[in-house]
């Protein structure tokens, strides 16, 4: 009888509890499911903060990117298509920054909007740019093309409708690489993320405000996609048509698995063996010529306009093994946060590799610098077993944190204590990604404090600045090895110090036998073991002889070609404008012209061979207005992956608050970008059909009171 009783009793309350609180939770509960069941974004959608500062989030557009590399001989030509489409129920303008080779010459673009090919002008900068606004507020499809460094260039494209897809078309010309008789090609793939020092209030030298060494940074300055919180964007494929002239040997990629297709002995098609790849690392192929198919001489002939251009590289004959003299060796090595993970580890390890090569007769030093700097001896130390393991335990301990503080550190290694001492050999090694905007402030630099020292510079990682990079060695007389993966470390290490204690070929001097001959660069470089000699040159008739003299170590060298036995050679009229327009810029930063002057020769050259610069750029638009009159335009910047190896957190801190990497970070436009943002953007509409559901929970609370009620009078 007791467990009735107890049951009779249970029964009541139990509905008395059921009642009012259970029902409006259950009401509740069912209005919280119903928004959770809302649709949101589509799956892998990625939004982006929008034009202004209360603006929706808008859905990324998509980019694909397609390159298509000939290589003829020295040469390369490539064709970059790059897809973007819309995915949205919105009138689109993408703008995205895209590397490509720092020594490209981009003569051609081409904006496809469906049946329709729109060949691009080349124009003066702002002439370009005011094509360009204008067009879009037309509401006419147009895609503007401008270079922010070398190597680093933006893409705009207007009035792309919704759910549409257009093609803008680039194709550039450049020159093979050749060291030690291997032969490269990069391509890069993806900007790295740069690192912008902020400008000294004020200019001690004139006491106004100091100009900003990055006036660009913003336009440099891309979204970068965390890869922990995003799948890789911009996929890639890319061909490779290899001609080399000459049976090939060996080829390999670093950088990427490929798919090799012998077509003839001295031809191969290269393709990327996974198809498609994200682009966050740069992409490299190296091949080697056949056994005993190594050419000794390279010369090249093209006629445009009823003028000659001329492409030579000639190797000259290894000196004989000479008596290494004694050098001062300056090693600096960037632990900046871009360089946290496999870039850091790649930069220890050939620093440790190259401290290795010293011998007993060398002093040496080294330098490691983020947003500050160490040095780690007084002055330059004799290479004895205790301060070489002091120096290795200083390497070891090293860890990548902070900004990109290069410029102290440069003039620290450039310093020469002891300039009237010519007995040794004074070199300094750097080691860096590269990853500033002020390269100006280093050229600069360079070509002030260069003395008798020799700039070597060790591109580290996946995306190096080549620009930087490339430029720096030439002003500074030295050289550049890329290091992308941690297996090159030895075999490239090797190499280039095997270069720093060889015996270099000097005093070189390029002599056409035909009057009038414009040859660069002017003068030529010194050139260590395996270099080749590379020139170009402009002339009327491209008859007579080449002669090339110089020494190789103690010991005269010369060589005499004769332009008849050239091959007929494409893009070399070019790659010699564009060797011409680099030789200004170097010019412009030595003091050797004006700025003034180095303008207009750049100009000049630009337009005469249709080339894009600083101070051109290329500009498609279609003449038949598309956006409806009154149709707002949605404006995003695409983001870019971070490259392969890199830490995200290293570079833009923890979190989401300012990037450590980044001194003035511009428009806030890193990771807090890359998702809806509560007090900037407005949130999903996730309350539709709010009426119904509250509807719903009041029949619900009701039915509860009613029942409550029903239960006290029963008592």
């Amino acid at each position: 009888m007791l467990t009735p009783l107890l049951a009779s009793e249970r029964r009541p309350r139990t509905v008395s509890a059921l009642s009012p609180l259970f029902l409006a939770l259950l009401a509740l509960l069912v209005s919280l499911a119903s928004a959770r069941a809302m649709p949101g974004p589509a799956s892998g959608s990625l939004l982006l903060r929008g034009s202004g500062p209360n603006a929706a989030p808008v859905e990324a557009p998509r980019l694909k990117t397609d390159v298509t590399i000939e290589v003829s001989g020295p040469t390369a030509r490539a064709v970059v298509t790059q897809a973007f489409r819309n995915t949205t129920d919105k009138w689109m303008e993408g703008t995205y920054v895209y590397p490509l080779p720092e020594d490209a010459a981009v003569d051609a673009m081409k904006l496809v909007v469906g049946d329709r090919v729109i060949v691009a002008d080349i124009r003066e900068r702002a002439a370009a740019r005011r094509t360009y606004e204008a067009a879009k507020s037309a509401g006419k499809a147009a895609a503007l093309t401008e270079q922010e460094r070398p190597n680093v260039f933006t893409n705009a494209v207007a009035n792309i409708g919704p759910g549409e897809t257009v093609l803008v078309q680039i194709e550039y010309q450049q020159t093979v690489a050749v060291s030690s008789g291997t032969y490269a090609l990069r391509v890069p793939l993806v900007v790295a993320p740069r690192y912008h020092p902020a400008p000294p209030v004020l200019d001690l030298a004139s006491e106004r405000p100091a100009s900003d060494p990055v006036a660009d940074r913003d336009r440099i300055s891309p979204p970068v996609l965390d890869p922990s919180r995003h799948a890789p964007v911009n996929p890639v494929t890319l061909t490779v048509r290899l001609n080399a002239g000459f049976p090939v040997g060996s080829l390999r990629s670093a950088t990427h698995q490929v798919r090799v297709t012998e077509t003839e002995p001295d031809s191969r098609l290269i393709r990327l063996a996974d198809g498609i790849v994200p682009a966050d690392r740069d992409f490299e192929l190296t091949w080697e010529p056949a056994p005993t198919a190594a050419p000794s001489l390279g010369l090249f002939r093209e006629r445009v306009g009823g003028q000659s251009f001329v492409l030579a590289s000639v190797t000259p004959p290894e000196a004989d093994p000479a008596p290494r003299r004694p050098r001062d060796v300056t090693f600096v090595i960037d632990n900046s946060g871009s360089m946290a993970g496999a870039s850091m580890r790649q930069a220890k390890a050939s620093l440790l590799a190259a401290l290795d090569r010293l011998s007993p007769q060398d002093r040496f030093n080294v330098i490691r610098f983020d947003d500050s700097m160490d040095v780690l001896f007084p002055d330059s130390v004799a290479a004895d077993e205790g301060r070489l393991q002091t120096a290795r335990t200083f390497v070891a301990g090293l860890e990548a944190r902070g900004g990109t503080e290069m410029l102290a550190p440069l003039k620290a290694a450039l310093a020469d204590p002891r300039p009237e001492e010519r007995t040794r050999v004074r070199q300094v090694v750097f080691l860096t990604d590269g990853a500033i905007g002020n390269e100006q402030q280093i050229f600069a630099a360079i070509a002030q404090g260069l003395g008798r020292s020799r700039l070597f510079m060790v591109g580290i990682g996946s995306a190096p600045n080549g620009h930087l990079m490339r430029h720096a060695a030439e002003l500074g007389r030295g050289s550049f090895t890329a290091i992308a993966t941690i297996d090159q470390v030895a075999e490239r290490t090797r190499a280039l110090f095997s270069k720093l204690e060889s015996p270099a070929v000097t005093d070189l001097v390029a002599t056409f036998s035909e009057e009038g001959a414009e040859v660069t660069p002017t003068p030529l470089p010194d050139l260590y073991q395996g270099e080749p000699v590379v020139l170009s040159a402009r002339m009327p008739e491209g008859a007579g002889s080449l002669t090339i003299t110089g020494r190789v170590g103690d010991r005269p060298w010369r060589r005499t070609l004769p332009l008849s036995a050239a091959v007929e050679g494409r893009g070399i009229s070019k790659v010699w404008a564009r060797a011409n327009i680099d030789e200004a810029e170097a010019a412009r930063i030595t003091g050797r012209l004006s700025p003034t002057a180095a303008d207009a020769t750049i100009l000049n050259l630009a337009l005469e061979h249709k080339l894009m610069t600083r101070l051109t750029s290329l500009v498609a638009v279609d003449a038949t207005p598309r956006r409806p009159a009154g149709t707002p335009l949605a404006e995003v910047d695409l983001p870019l992956n971070l490259p392969a190896g890199w830490d995200f957190a290293s570079v833009f801190g923890e979190g989401a608050g300012r990037p450590v990497h980044q001194a003035l970070p511009p428009r806030e436009r890193r990771a807090e970008d890359i998702r809806p943002a509560p007090a900037s953007v407005s949130l999903p509409q996730t309350a539709a059909g709010y009426e119904r559901r509250l509807l719903l929970g009041l029949m619900l609370l009701a039915l509860g009171l009613g029942l409550s009620r029903a239960v006290r009078m029963v008592r």
